[in-house]
């Protein structure tokens, strides 16, 4: 037998034999020639064969599946090495799981580059879709940017949309060689991680994620950028910034995100207003038919960075599911979503309108890692608009009045008022305050007019009006409440957020009955949550 060298040159000649080096895709062609040496020379691949990664990889829900989209990694990726690590989640708990190690060659401007990644496999992959990150070395840095976080973690459009599909078996026809696809027509392709690392390439090639530290100069498109800022006016130069455009963005195509998004247009000025689709609701596609001034419609939350308000609309609810197990489904399509958006938007204002809203205003604060005044729930800010307006009709313009607590029936209405009524006069203002709350019950909360009560909450964020408004915020000092719970109270809105109000309001003992009881319902709700 031959030895190594004899195996060198014998795929040097099959190498040109088979032309290698012209085929057109560098990145494939460079993955498939290695693979094809390491077959030819017998080098070893990706080796799943260690006890350990055996042990892991016998834990996965579809195993036999990710088994497979692992070979199709090694034919075209074959510097993907696979290992077992635990991993850390965001809440604290730890797994092990499968991870891939490797460098991903990248071209940027005529040169090429090796770019370190790695990616933890869940143990439901290829269904749920690779935790991708940047591994730099010590002489290199994270360059935070549109597909890039701080801290390394990728962010790309096919991660969003992940949607993994085994391919269904070929059926060969009895009666002819013809194989045919028992699928419909012009079905997509199942996303893969072959097409995900492709993407990196595309994507990395166009923006690079990582920066060399050793004799790092002063890029020169921050130069550039500096420049592009100077404004010179007169007769002297001057180095105010432009101010950035006024962006909001809707995450939700529904009937409440395309009425928040009209009304939010009607009565806001923005520069631009940016609706993410998440469901491929109509009305969503139909704005992208007629085109609004200012508006995009996307599906990829990266075009959301940069918006001072985010507000969300999106629900996922199902007449099959259970309520606990529907509100379920809307945290996990929060746990999807909001990281994501507070990392793309940093400073902005998150507003939210998913039912049922004080739960969903607390989920999406614990998974924003924003501050509490920066996370409101637009709460019973309706109906304390509708009971303002009732009461200046029925000739009472002297007190300011809201309705506060769970937007349930067990909302209640105060006023601004810190004593309790002692006086006739008082009395009647109570009377009135209870006859024009009556009036609001029934009236209801369409699209249209939740729309336009959020377009009234952003404009007070935008604006920094300081208008006080009741959201639903962070109720937990309030009062007695002492539960991690929210629900509406009266807060002061303007750029930064929310500034609750002092408990000056005097309650009466089966309004504060109410509030308790909302108190311990919301934080037992909160606690069957998987958040």
């Amino acid at each position: 037998m031959g030895g190594a060298g004899d195996d060198v040159d014998a795929w040097e000649s099959w190498r040109k034999l088979t032309k290698v080096d012209g085929c057109p895709s560098f990145a494939r062609s460079l993955a498939r020639s290695e693979a094809d040496r390491r077959r030819f020379q017998k080098v070893p691949s990706m080796d799943l064969r260690s006890e350990k990664i055996q042990l892991v990889l016998s834990k996965y829900k579809f195993h036999d599946v990710a088994v497979e989209e692992l070979d199709k990694i090694e034919n075209n990726f074959p510097g993907m090495v696979p290992s077992v690590g635990t991993y850390t989640f965001s809440d604290g708990s730890q797994k092990e799981l499968l991870k891939l190690n490797g460098n991903l060659p990248v071209k940027f401007q005529g040169r090429s580059y090796n770019f370190p990644i790695q990616l933890w496999l869940m143990d439901s992959f290829p269904v749920t879709p690779p935790i991708c990150l940047l591994k730099p070395t010590p002489n290199m840095a994270v360059k935070e940017g549109k597909h890039v976080d701080a801290r390394g973690r990728i962010y790309l459009p096919i991660l969003h949309n992940w949607d993994h599909v085994r391919p269904p078996i070929p059926y060969r026809s009895p009666l002819s060689n013809i194989v045919s696809i028992l699928s419909p027509k012009g079905r997509q392709p199942a996303s893969s991680v072959v097409e995900l690392l492709e993407q990196m390439i595309s994507k990395f090639g166009e923006e690079p994620p990582l920066a060399s530290t050793v004799g790092a100069e002063k890029d020169p498109q921050e130069l550039m950028a500096f420049v592009d800022n100077l404004r010179i006016g007169g007769d002297s130069t001057t180095g105010r910034r432009r101010e950035p455009p006024c962006k909001v963005s809707v995450i939700g195509g529904g009937d409440l995100g395309m009425a928040a998004a009209l009304c939010i247009l009607a009565k806001c000025r923005v520069d631009a207003l940016v609706l993410v689709d998440v469901a491929e609701a109509t009305g969503a596609a139909d704005l992208d038919i007629f085109k609004p001034p200012k508006v995009q419609v996307s599906k990829d939350l990266s075009a959301t960075k940069g918006s001072r308000v985010l507000v969300l609309t999106a629900n996922a609810w199902s007449a099959e599911q259970s309520y606990i197990g529907v509100l379920q489904t809307n945290v996990d399509l929060y746990r999807g979503t909001v990281p994501a958006l507070a990392r793309l938007s940093p400073d902005a204002v998150v507003l939210v309108a998913s039912q049922p809203v004080d739960v969903m205003t607390h989920v999406a604060w614990r998974l924003s890692g924003l501050p509490p005044s920066r996370v409101i729930g637009a709460g019973c800010n309706l109906d304390s608009e509708r009971l303002a307006h009732a009461l200046r009709a029925d000739g009472d313009v002297r007190r300011a009045a809201w309705v506060i607590g769970e937007h349930s029936e067990n909302k209640v209405p105060v006023t601004g008022e810190a004593d309790p009524p002692a006086s006739e006069g008082d009395r009647s203002g109570k009377a009135a305050l209870d006859r024009a709350f009556d009036l609001t019950k029934n009236r209801g909360q369409r699209s249209w007019s939740a729309g336009l009560s959020l377009a009234d909450l952003t404009d007070s964020v935008l604006t920094d009006r300081k208008k006080v408004h009741s959201v639903s915020t962070l109720a937990q000092g309030w009062g007695n409440v002492g539960a991690e719970v929210f629900f509406s109270l009266p807060c002061m809105l303007g750029s930064s957020g929310s500034t609750r109000l002092a408990a000056g309001t005097a309650l009466a003992p089966d309004q504060e009955a109410k509030l308790r009881e909302s108190a311990a319902t919301l934080a037992a709700l909160a606690a069957r949550l998987r958040i």
